[in-house]
Parts: structure tokens; C-alpha cells; sequence
């Protein structure tokens, strides 16, 4: 039965994932913000919902390993997922429409995967304000990027606007649509989503010790995979829309808003340090996220090409990566 209600769960957040991408562009469409602000911070957030209640289900189950397993690995699937859709939609070539900020937002995943590796490495089991001090770095370099990020947003939109490409947006009508009735559905999708997380880290804990497998890989693996359905759907559903700005966002806004479901799973974990007291298998999955990072890097700022495969190439080589790092999470 814990296999039926894994799979249940997973079924109710891929549906309400459809249903939330579609009430984000929406928002979207019928409001001043534009996809770019919505796929970032809105859905990106609501997508990541999951994590959140995972990571603090798996605290209260007192399973560390779950909760940091589920935020990097999730960060590291939200990145598999856009470059298998960049594969499949290699001819629209989606990184040749994404906006300068992206770069920045994914500078910033970067720079965060790099400190959490090095906390991980070192492992300073000290609290303060029962927080762990290598918890209290990484969310200060967060803020301090996040700060800057808007900083340098703002001075891009403040330049005159450069002569480029029209992107087709969506070509969709949301007239039937209200923007009261988009944001309703909104936060019931996202409170659905809320729930069957939750769900999901009931059962992927069980999963746990009935299979062996172990936490650390069910974590990275399995239930991060499960929890980054919804982004899956969402960048699916976006891309589909041609909107994609929206869906380049939803993926690296989500990774950024995962290292906030960290400092949150540190805050519940009573025992001191949540960094300090995991498995150290987990150096290999925020080393897989710094790696995958700078392939998406690659991606935004490298020269338009018009052969497909050599656009596809980077994609290719992340897929490859991903597969890598998670055989050397499971045989660890």
C-alpha cells in the first residue's frame, strides 16, 4: 500500500501542477508583471511547495537525510527537467529567448551550491538562535544575491531596450479566465500541492526502510524526483505556450527558493546543525548541482547557432552528468 500512496500522491501534485502553470500564465497575461516575474517568483514558489512540506515532514519524522536529499536533489532534477525539454524543443532553441536576468538567478544557484558544498565539507556543528552558523552563511549569500539580482534588473530595464527577436508568446485565450478566478485557483492548486507533498514524504520514508535503498538516495532520488513533477508540468505547459521566460524562471527561481526550504528544515531540526549531522553522501549531490549549474550558464550566454545538434550538445552533456551523479549517490 505505501507504494499506492506514493504513487497517488504523485498523481494529485502532477495534476494541480497543470492547473497552477496555467492560472500562472494567467496572472501573467492579465497583469502588469509578465512571465518572466511570475515564472520566478510566483510559480516558482508554488512549484516548490512540495519541498517544503517533504523537507519539514521529513524533520518531524526526524530524518535529516531526507529533507537536505529532497532540496538538492530536486535542485538537481529541476535542472535535468529544462534540459530535457530544451532537447525536445531544440529547434525553438528556448535559452536563445531567455531574458539577461536568468543569468544572474542562475549565477546566484551557483554560488549557492559552491558555499553548501563547502559547508558540507567542513561541518560546523554550531547553532545560533538554533540555527546552524553554515545555515546562517548560506541564507545571508542568498539574501545578499537576491538583493543584487534586483539591483542589476533595474538597471537593465532602465537602459534603453535594444533592437532583438520577438519572442511569440502565447498565442492562448484567456478570456474565460478572470484574474480574481486565476489567483483562487492558484492558491488552491498550491494548498493541493501542500498536501500531497506531505504525502509524499509519509510514504517515500517507508518506502525507505521496506526497500533498503536508504535515505540518502531515496531523498536525492526518488522523492526529489516526485516533488519536481510539478515544475516538470509547469515548464511543459509554459513551453507550450511559447512563454519561455516562464519557464526558464519556474526552474531557477525554484532552485533558488529551495535553499530557503533548507534554512526552514535547520529551524525545525532541534539536534543541532542539519548540515552537520547528515550523511556525507550528499557532497556529491550539491557537487552535481555546482556542475549542472555551469552547463546551464553555458547555455544563456554562448552565441546564437543555427546547427541543432550543436545547441543540443550542453543538454546532452547534463542529461549525461545527472545519470552520473546519481549512480555514484547509489552506490555510496
Amino acid at each position: 500500500m505505501v507504494f499506492v500512496w506514493f504513487i497517488l500522491a504523485a498523481i494529485v501534485t502532477v495534476i494541480s501542477a497543470i492547473k497552477l502553470s496555467t492560472y500562472a500564465d494567467t496572472i501573467g497575461e492579465k497583469s502588469s508583471l509578465g512571465g518572466m516575474v511570475v515564472g520566478t517568483i510566483f510559480l516558482a514558489g508554488a512549484t516548490s511547495l512540495p519541498e517544503v512540506t517533504t523537507s519539514v515532514s521529513a524533520i518531524v519524522l526526524d530524518n535529516p537525510d531526507i529533507a537536505v536529499g529532497n532540496v538538492f536533489g530536486s535542485n538537481m532534477f529541476n535542472l535535468l527537467i529544462i534540459a530535457c525539454f530544451d532537447l525536445y524543443f531544440r529547434k525553438q532553441q528556448i535559452f536563445r529567448h531567455a531574458h539577461h536576468s536568468h543569468f544572474y538567478t542562475a549565477s546566484l544557484g551557483l554560488l549557492l551550491a559552491i558555499v553548501a558544498l563547502l559547508a558540507l565539507t567542513i561541518r560546523i556543528d554550531i547553532t545560533f538562535l538554533g540555527i546552524g552558523v553554515d545555515m546562517w552563511i548560506l541564507l545571508t549569500v542568498y539574501g545578499a544575491g537576491v538583493w543584487y539580482i534586483s539591483i542589476l534588473s533595474k538597471k537593465q530595464t532602465s537602459k534603453p531596450s535594444e533592437p532583438a527577436e520577438e519572442v511569440e508568446e502565447s498565442k492562448h485565450d484567456f478570456s474565460a479566465i478572470s484574474l480574481k478566478t486565476a489567483i483562487i485557483g492558484f492558491i488552491i492548486a498550491a494548498i493541493v500541492i501542500m498536501g500531497a507533498g506531505t504525502l509524499l514524504t509519509v510514504s517515500g520514508d517507508k518506502i525507505a526502510v521496506v526497500t533498503g535503498l536508504g535515505s540518502s538516495f531515496v531523498g536525492s532520488f526518488l522523492i526529489a524526483a516526485t516533488t519536481s513533477l510539478p515544475e516538470a508540468v509547469s515548464v511543459l505547459v509554459a513551453l507550450q505556450l511559447r512563454n519561455y521566460n516562464l519557464a526558464i524562471g519556474s526552474i531557477l527561481g525554484s532552485n533558488l527558493f529551495n535553499i530557503l526550504i533548507l534554512g526552514a528544515s535547520d529551524i525545525f531540526y532541534q539536534k543541532g546543525s542539519i548540515i552537520a549531522s547528515i550523511s556525507s553522501v550528499h557532497q556529491i549531490t550539491a557537487a552535481g548541482v555546482g556542475i549542472l549549474c555551469v552547463v546551464v550558464l553555458y547555455s544563456l550566454v554562448r552565441k546564437p547557432i543555427e546547427s541543432t545538434f550543436r545547441y543540443a550538445l550542453p543538454s546532452i552533456v547534463l542529461i549525461a552528468l545527472y545519470f552520473v551523479s546519481s549512480y555514484l549517490i547509489f552506490v555510496q
